[in-house]
């Protein structure tokens, strides 16, 4: 069958075809990690993948495989385990070849989950990265890059979020990314590690799963409008975030990977570099699906304002120039055009037949 084209720029993806490496991406089934493989793939790569299915899931991969066609996919190896089980993901690797490059996006994400079960966060973040590492250390990667977050920004003042300034966490989820920071700080300079940290402001795309306590704010509003039910904003609707489209986020992984610049341990901040209230979002959302489905004459559909939630930051804006600068990094999606092909991947999936 004919599979879709890479997404990557036209630039870096001319790089990956030039010289193909092999690439092991942990937390492969999940959202971030499926949508890495995909443009790995389809840009001539060879990709290792290690996924529990705690967040991921099969039909994730399933996706990507239908994406690339059987071809490409024959250049994906997968392990099912943890990867806090470091024995199997060594004898995996052993039997696959020694990955060029780890891009680590195993996680147990939300701070609402950390807050009601800190031991498990911990365990999965904290805990697996160092395996990973280690695992890394041990076969002679040439860099790890990992998967940081805006929350080590904490109560930092408000403002732009500037990758020198942090405050304090708010949330075991930000104290596990902000002990990994540390961690990798430590690699490096202990053992030569070569890391890069990419701090992810509010990623969001096709694949996010919409479902469940912990669902994020773009999937779980789409479901929800979808299926005509009503939409929870937490506060006033004035918190803010820096959204930031998937492509985004994996250009910047494979940037930070291949780049010559930073040596041991860097991190960098992976954003739009722009701001858009929970408000602004929903509306934007709303009208997109309204004009998306012809129903722009209906009434819209009406927010449900509820109280803050503890652990929730109120503004968050990335300053981007660092990552522009050292890794060539460019937002190639504003949150418009991020939204619209998000939306449109919904609309597909979760649509009323």
């Amino acid at each position: 069958m004919a599979h879709s084209s890479s997404q990557l720029p036209a630039q870096l993806l001319a790089r990956l075809q030039q010289n193909p490496k092999r690439w092991l991406v942990t937390g492969v089934a999940g959202f971030i990690g499926s949508h890495l493989l995909e443009q790995l793939l389809l840009s001539g790569q060879e990709v290792q993948g290690i996924d529990n299915f705690i967040t991921g899931s099969a039909a994730n991969l399933q996706a990507v495989r239908t994406s690339v066609g059987e071809d490409l996919w024959k250049n994906f190896r997968f392990l099912e385990a943890d990867i806090c089980e470091k024995s199997a993901l060594q004898s995996f690797l052993e039997g696959s070849g020694s990955p060029d490059y780890v891009l680590h996006q195993a996680a147990l994400g939300s701070v609402p989950r950390s807050i009601d079960n800190p031991l498990a966060s911990h365990r999965m973040n904290v805990t697996g990265f160092l395996e990973v590492l280690d695992v890394a250390r041990e076969f002679k990667v040439k860099r790890v890059v990992y998967a940081s977050s805006s929350s080590v920004y904490g109560d930092g003042e408000d403002g732009v979020k500037v990758e020198a300034r942090i405050g304090n966490p708010l949330s075991p989820y930000a104290a596990t990314k902000r002990c990994d920071e540390i961690y990798a700080e430590a690699f490096s300079r202990v053992y030569g590690l070569s890391l890069v940290g990419l701090r992810y402001f509010n990623v969001y795309g096709a694949r996010q799963d919409p479902d469940g306590p912990y669902a994020a704010v773009i999937p779980r509003w789409i479901q929800a409008l979808l299926q005509k039910k009503p939409c929870v904003i937490f506060g006033d609707g004035k918190t803010s975030r820096d959204f930031c489209y998937i492509l985004n986020v994996v250009q910047a992984n494979i940037l930070a990977a291949l780049s010559e610049v930073p040596t041991k341990h860097e991190v960098f901040n992976v954003a739009c570099g722009t701001t858009t209230s929970l408000t602004e979002l929903y509306e934007e959302i709303e009208i997109l699906l309204r004009k998306k489905l012809g129903k722009e004459t209906e009434a819209p559909a009406l927010a449900d304002y509820q109280d803050f939630r503890p652990g929730d930051i109120r503004n968050s804006l990335a300053d981007i120039s660092k990552a522009k600068s050292v890794l060539g990094y460019q937002a190639t999606h504003s949150v418009q055009e991020g939204l619209e092909e998000t939306v449109s991947a919904y609309i597909q999936e979760y649509s009323p037949r």
